[in-house]
């Protein structure tokens, strides 16, 4: 296996990662994999991406499973967890990454494209978030990390729903840190910009340009610089942060009054 990145203390545990074949959260299954991490994640529908990030994670000596399942299906999300726990007697880390976009302005959006959003993006992390608290309060440790968007702070038209769902996260992560810090569970966010995934692929030429100019650095972040922030807030490093939202944007918001 690869040598662990250094400063690394996730050696040997397990750790479920939502939305795990693609983007963000592929790279952050891959990056705990690296260090030594018994990695499930789930996914939508696409298994061959799936079985790409199992067999890349393979290749370095790690260990991935990934898991179909809808975060909308909430005996589905109660099932996952209790498989990994059934298997590793353990789950030391969630990862809620499992996310998705259906942009519109708000007088053409449709119900259903405001409500796919919410249940997937926030009520999916309920979802996972209740199922998996208790094995872990019971082990009185854990940690819990969301994936939230800089689309929280910062109003984006076109995407009321993402902006609600990602807002909506934010704060529910700083109550969950409340309710579950007494019990030896840290809780944080991560607020990515604009990152190099399939969604921004998507996006017009134009916008891009745009955008990055906005950007201090001049660039849009990768998956990878998102994962480490992920690993570390995992890790004892970051044994003191607690209830935080931390924006990995290259500079974007920071200039925002």
């Amino acid at each position: 296996m690869n040598e662990e990145p250094q400063g690394s203390t996730l050696e040997g545990a397990v750790a479920l990662v939502t939305g795990g074949s693609r983007g963000i959260g592929r790279a952050v299954v891959q990056d705990m994999a690296r260090r030594g991490v018994k990695v499930v994640f789930t996914y939508q529908h696409n298994d061959q991406a799936a079985q790409e990030v199992v067999a890349e994670v393979a290749s370095v000596g790690g260990r991935a499973t990934g898991i179909a399942c809808d975060s909308k299906d909430a005996a589905a999300v109660t099932a996952v967890v209790e498989d990994i726990i059934k298997a590793h007697n353990a789950l030391d880390i969630l990862v809620l990454n499992a996310g998705i976009k259906r942009d519109q302005y708000l007088m053409l959006m449709t119900e259903a494209e405001f409500k796919g959003v919410i249940d997937t993006n926030l009520t999916g992390a309920f979802h996972f978030v209740k199922a998996a608290c208790r094995p872990m309060m019971t082990a009185k440790k854990g940690v819990i990390v969301t994936i939230a968007s800089v689309a929280a702070t910062v109003g984006i038209a076109g995407q009321t729903n993402y902006c609600a769902s990602k807002g909506g996260l934010v704060a529910f992560t700083r109550a969950l840190a409340a309710e579950l810090a007494p019990k030896g569970i840290r809780v944080n966010t991560v607020l990515p910009g604009f990152i190099d995934t399939d969604m921004t692929a998507r996006l017009p030429r134009r916008v891009k340009m745009t955008s990055k100019e906005q950007i201090l650095l001049k660039r849009f972040g990768t998956p990878e610089e998102v994962a480490q922030v992920v690993a570390f807030l995992a890790s004892e490093a970051a044994s003191y942060i607690v209830g935080q939202a931390i924006v990995v944007d290259g500079g974007l918001t920071s200039t925002v009054a």
